[in-house]
C-alpha cells in the first residue's frame, strides 16, 4: 500500500482536526469544558482521557456516556469491549464510523498480504465484541472471501478449512494451540501444515514479536505469520499491521487518528524513531464517540517515522506489566523465553497472589507431552535471569493443564 508523503499527511491532519474540534466542541458534553481552537498544535496542552474516566462516565450516563456526540438515532451499530481490563463498555458506531473502521482495517490486512484470491476464515467472537462483525467487515473490504466461523466448534472448523480450501485464518495467537490439540485428538495422522493455510493473521494478544513463538507457529502450520490486527476497541479496531517485508507494525490510520506518545508522568515525548512511550490517540474523524488524547495503555517503541508511514513495536500493556525489583517485565518478554524450550508447550501463566513489590516473578509453565521435567524449571529460571534480568520462581504444570482460549488468553492473573 502506497502512503502519502509526510507533508501531505500533516496538512490533512490539520484540516481534519479543525473540523473535528468544531464538532467535538459543539456536540460532546464530555469535552464541553475544553477550549478548542481547531489548531492541531493545541493537542499537546489538552488533558488526557483514560479508560477508567470513560467507564465512570458510561456508568453515570448510560448506555453510551456523555461522550456520545451523535444523536442516538444515528447510532447504526452497538458493540461491547471484551472487558479484559475491567467492566465491559458500550461502543456506538454511526454508519460513517463503521465504514471508516472497515476501510482502515482493510489497509492493514492488505499490507499483511490478504486480498482477492484468499479465502479467510474469521475465528473471533461475534457476540457484541468489536473483533467479530467489525473485523469481518474489514476482512471483506480487503477483497478476500470471508468465512464467518466465530468461536467454538473447533473440530468442525478443521473440516471447514479442508472442504472450502481455506487459505488464511484470522484469530488470536493462542488459538492455533487449541486447534493443534483438536487435530491430535480427532484427526490421527493429520498435521496442522497439511491443512494448506498460507497466511495466519493474528491480533488481540501479545507474543508475535518474539522470534521463538513466531518460528514455532510457522514451523508447525507452514503459513506466514502476521501480527495484522493491532487496535484499541474504544478508538479503532485495527490501525496497524505487519507487512510482508517487516515485522514492525505499520501505522495505517494517520488520516483518521492523531498519535502521540507520553512518558509515565504524562508528559508528551517527541514522535520520532527510537522513542518509547505510552500511545495516545485523538480522533480526527469519528461521529459517535470521538475521543481526545486517549491513553491506550500500550507501551510502544517507534522504529521508523518517515514518508508518512510510522513503524513501531509494542513493548507491552501497561496494565500487564509486573515490576520485579525495579525491572519492568511484560508477558510477551516472558513468552519469548518460554518458547525457547521444546520441553514446554508454550502455555504459561503469571499468578500474582499479593500486591507489589515483587522480588521474583511467579511463573507457571506447562510441560509438553512426554517431556522429562528434570532440570527444566531451573533452566527456565536461569534463562529468564540471563535474558530479562529479573528473577523468576517457576512451577511446572502437567501437559494440557492450563486453559486454552478461543478468545483472548489472560497471561497475568491478579488474585488479590
Amino acid at each position: 500500500m502506497k502512503m502519502k508523503p509526510s507533508a501531505d499527511i500533516t496538512n490533512l491532519q490539520k484540516e481534519r482536526w479543525a473540523r473535528q474540534a468544531d464538532y467535538v466542541r459543539s456536540r460532546s458534553a464530555f469535552y464541553r469544558g475544553l477550549e478548542l481552537t481547531g489548531r492541531i498544535e493545541e493537542l499537546a496542552g489538552l488533558p488526557l482521557t483514560d479508560k477508567e474516566t470513560l467507564r465512570a462516565d458510561q456508568g453515570d450516563h448510560p448506555p453510551f456516556g456523555s461522550y456520545l456526540a451523535a444523536a442516538p438515532e444515528n447510532v447504526s451499530r452497538i458493540h461491547r469491549t471484551s472487558g479484559s481490563t475491567g467492566a465491559a463498555m458500550n461502543i456506538a458506531l454511526s454508519a460513517a464510523d463503521a465504514r471508516m473502521f472497515a476501510d482502515v482495517g482493510a489497509r492493514a490486512m492488505r499490507l499483511s498480504g490478504l486480498g482477492p484470491g484468499h479465502r479467510v476464515v474469521h475465528c473471533l467472537n461475534y457476540q457484541l465484541w468489536m473483533g467479530g462483525y467489525t473485523d469481518h467487515a474489514m476482512l471483506e473490504a480487503s477483497g478476500a472471501t470471508v468465512i464467518p466461523f466465530g468461536v467454538g466448534s473447533s473440530e468442525r472448523l478443521i473440516s471447514v478449512i479442508r472442504e472450502l480450501k481455506v487459505t488464511a485464518i484470522h484469530c488470536t495467537p493462542s488459538y492455533p494451540a487449541v486447534l493443534e490439540a483438536v487435530i491430535a485428538e480427532h484427526y490421527p495422522g493429520l498435521k496442522p501444515r497439511d491443512l494448506g493455510l498460507k497466511l495466519g493473521l493474528f491480533g488481540g494478544e501479545a507474543g508475535l514479536d518474539e522470534p521463538a513463538f513466531r518460528t514455532r507457529l510457522e514451523d508447525t502450520w507452514g503459513f506466514a505469520v502476521r501480527n495484522a490486527n493491532f487496535g484499541v476497541s474504544d478508538v479503532l479496531t485495527v490501525m496497524a499491521g505487519q507487512s510482508e517485508t517487516s515485522n514492525d507494525l505499520h501505522f495505517v490510520a494517520s488520516d483518521v487518528l492523531y498519535p502521540e506518545i507520553i512518558a509515565p508522568d504524562g508528559q508528551r515525548k517527541v514522535w520520532r524513531e527510537g522513542e518509547t512511550g505510552e500511545l495516545v490517540l485523538t480522533h480526527l474523524a469519528r461521529e459517535c464517540q470521538p475521543l481526545v488524547r486517549f491513553r491506550t495503555g500500550d507501551l510502544i517503541s517507534i522504529t521508523g517515522a518517515a514518508n508518512g508511514m510510522t513503524r513501531f513495536r509494542v513493548v507491552g500493556r501497561i496494565d500487564d506489566m509486573v515490576v520485579v525489583r525495579g525491572l519492568n517485565m511484560f508477558p510477551a518478554m516472558v513468552q519469548g523465553v518460554v518458547s525457547q524450550f521444546r520441553e514446554l508447550s508454550g502455555e504459561y501463566r503469571i499468578t500474582l497472589n499479593r500486591p507489589p513489590p515483587y522480588n521474583c516473578l511467579p511463573l507457571e509453565a506447562e510441560l509438553e507431552d512426554g517431556a522429562d521435567p528434570e532440570g527444566i524449571a531451573a533452566a527456565l529460571e536461569t534463562a529468564i535471569k540471563r535474558q530479562l534480568g529479573g528473577s523468576a520462581r517457576v512451577t511446572l504444570l502437567p501437559p494440557h493443564s492450563l486453559p486454552r482460549s478461543e478468545g483472548k488468553t489472560r497471561r497475568v492473573i491478579r488474585s488479590y
